[in-house]
């Protein structure tokens, strides 16, 4: 920075002086140096030469941060002070500043446009994402404590990333991860070098860890999100094998939950904390009633969950954790081990109360869905009723109109077929066989179970063994009965000193472990299994279980911040993030290739923020060739092919 001066009439004078401005060098991207104008200073007629360098001096001394080591004389401090303090409040410095460190900070080059190319695109958002949560989490910390090598523990990684943001098959994982996803890029390992054999094999190893890594998650996440777990969720899903499984010892057949009771089946035990986060997992024959695996459970659910008690605030008394159960698992043995392991519980009743009474002093209570919806609660007994347990009626008008609306199509459907075998009897040949006509009226029977007992059917036989006549009746009195139940319900709980609104609110984290469940099976793809031994379908179902919990540990802190995406959408938000490499030849011959990760777009870059998570991996990573004697078009040529 320096002085340019100019002859004119000083208006104050009337004489001819020196008129001053600040100018600054600068060299432009061609290489070229050009002068700039800074700012006007004006006449400084009490200035001479030697003071006018000096202040010059000072000045950019000032700028660059430096001090001087003379005491300079009055006049050049004070004009120094005057013009420093000038230059600051016009912001005549930031822009000289920023320009300087713009060029001193730019890698300039002469590019030939037609030379630029990218290739090598990978998927990049959601993989970040799901391993900066696995990092949380700690289970590569974890992994190396059981002697895991690097190599493994990453790969081991990578198979968890890639099960949560592309659920397939070992086969299809690998093309995955070799020609889509930058995760072996993240982890530092060579995806050429990846396999479906190491994959099965790294998935059996992590099985074979399966009960520390459990503890470890489940306490992991209790200290990072300040979880007491007061609330726990017990409940059992299955899902089918595609194959015969003829030497498996888990594979049996049973009741599909997924009407897929043609297939051999296998039982998945969860105990879910109303977070969604899992305590306990555990795998059985697929042939496994729910009501005899609760046992087992709770036994583990003290090892997989935090010992430290809980404590009313109010009183300082301990709190007991509260157990909820669906109608399956709730018998009158399994209630009784409940309060005998020190639990409470909430469960739907196994059987609708028919014999019962409003509690004394109770009122009832209303309440409101997740659909702002009305729904009443009220306190009752039975003659059966103990004082370590009560019932709560739930009356639900939404429900009701529902049950309404299924039993008119059930009756209407019943009495369509009853009509079609009466026309088979009065029909030349139709099925008149008296044993014939009662199979079809079993068969429409089993197809309509909640109806058909509310139904008199006679027929009438002649000596032949063939049906004359056939007739039915409806009991009207039971159809108005049931119709009177439509939308009622009974919870039973042994929450003692609870109001409604307590027990409804603690009934309905059963949705948790559903929403787990739906999760598994369709966006981590744990239905149906291919795997054609026990060993590989246990490690099948337990990458989904980790998978999960990278998926949960996302989601719960998302919903936090308000976000409620499902999985599904998650992944499709991050992958708008892409890892590029683009190639070019600059004017020396040079073969120049910048890697970079694309900018999140706005709904990812709200997501890394809501997560607290860095918005890349890297910025850049830059690699020049050496000079080649090749015309550049040869060269912008071979970067083509290359891609």
């Amino acid at each position: 920075m320096f002085f340019r001066t100019q002859s004119r009439v000083n208006p104050t004078t009337g004489k001819l002086s020196i008129y001053y401005r600040l100018v600054e060098n600068n060299r432009n991207a061609l290489g070229g140096i050009s002068q700039r104008n800074i700012m006007t200073v004006g006449f400084m007629d009490e200035v001479n030469t030697e003071d006018l360098h000096r202040i010059a001096d000072c000045l950019n001394d000032r700028i660059a941060g430096q001090g001087t080591l003379f005491t300079e004389n009055p006049v050049v401090c004070q004009y120094t002070d005057n013009l420093y303090t000038r230059l600051v409040t016009e912001k005549r410095i930031d822009r000289v500043l920023d320009a300087r460190k713009r060029m001193s900070e730019c890698d300039w080059q002469h590019i030939d446009i037609n030379s630029i190319n990218n290739r090598d695109v990978r998927e990049l958002g959601a993989e970040w994402m799901c391993l900066q949560t696995l990092r949380r989490l700690k289970i590569d910390n974890y992994l190396d404590s059981r002697g895991w090598s690097a190599n493994d523990r990453n790969l081991a990684l990578a198979h968890i990333v890639c099960r949560a943001v592309y659920p397939a098959s070992e086969l299809k994982t690998v093309r995955y991860i070799q020609e889509n996803s930058a995760i072996c890029e993240l982890l530092g390992l060579d995806a050429a070098k990846v396999t479906k054999d190491n994959l099965y094999s790294i998935s059996h190893r992590l099985y074979r860890e399966h009960e520390g890594l459990e503890e470890h998650l489940s306490r992991k996440t209790n200290e990072l999100f300040e979880l007491q777990d007061k609330i726990i969720i017990f409940d059992l899903t299955n899902t089918y094998f595609e194959g015969d499984m003829r030497n498996s010892e888990l594979a049996r057949h049973g009741r599909s939950k997924e009407k897929r009771s043609d297939c051999p089946l296998i039982v998945l035990a969860l105990v879910v904390n109303a977070e969604g986060f899992i305590k306990y997992s555990a795998i059985y024959q697929g042939n496994m009633a729910d009501c005899k695996t609760l046992g087992a459970m709770i036994d583990k659910l003290a090892a997989s969950t935090t010992t430290k008690p809980i404590i009313n605030k109010e009183d300082d008394t301990p709190i007991k954790r509260i157990i909820v159960i669906d109608a399956g698992i709730a018998t009158e043995d399994n209630l009784k081990m409940i309060t005998d392991k020190g639990y409470d519980y909430v469960c739907v009743s196994r059987s609708s109360l028919k014999n019962y009474s409003v509690v004394d002093g109770a009122s009832a209570v209303t309440v409101l869905d997740n659909k702002k919806r009305p729904i009443e609660l009220i306190q009752v007994q039975t003659e059966e009723s103990t004082d370590r347990e009560y019932y709560l009626k739930v009356t639900s008008p939404t429900k009701s109109l529902k049950e309404a609306s299924m039993n008119k199509r059930f009756v209407t459907g019943y009495e369509d077929g009853l009509a079609s075998i009466l026309k088979g009897i009065n029909t030349k040949g139709g099925i008149k066989k008296y044993d014939k006509v009662n199979q079809r009226i079993g068969r429409l029977s089993q197809k309509y179970p909640s109806v058909h007992r509310h139904y008199e059917i006679q027929l009438e036989k002649d000596t032949k063994n063939v049906c004359k006549s056939m007739m039915w009746e409806k009991k009207a009195q039971a159809m108005v009965d049931k119709e009177n139940t439509f939308g009622v319900y009974f919870l039973k709980t042994a929450i003692k000193e609870a109001n409604e609104k307590l027990v409804w609110t603690v009934y309905n984290c059963i949705r948790e472990i559903e929403n787990s469940i739906r999760t598994l099976k369709t966006d981590l793809d744990l239905r149906p299994i291919f795997h054609k031994t026990d060993d590989a379908s246990k490690a099948h179902l337990h990458l989904g279980l980790l998978a999960y919990w990278a998926v949960n540990t996302t989601r719960y802190q998302l919903k936090g911040k308000g976000i409620t995406s499902d999985w599904r959408e998650l992944v499709r938000i991050m992958n708008t993030q892409k890892c590029v490499t683009t190639g070019m030849v600059n004017d020396k011959g040079q073969f120049i290739c910048v890697r970079r990760c694309s900018k999140p777009e706005t709904k990812a870059a709200m997501l890394y923020d809501a997560l607290k998570m860095q918005h890349a991996p890297f910025i850049q990573k830059k690699s020049v060739l050496p000079e080649i004697k090749q015309d550049i078009k040869q060269k912008s040529d071979m970067l083509k092919d290359t891609s």
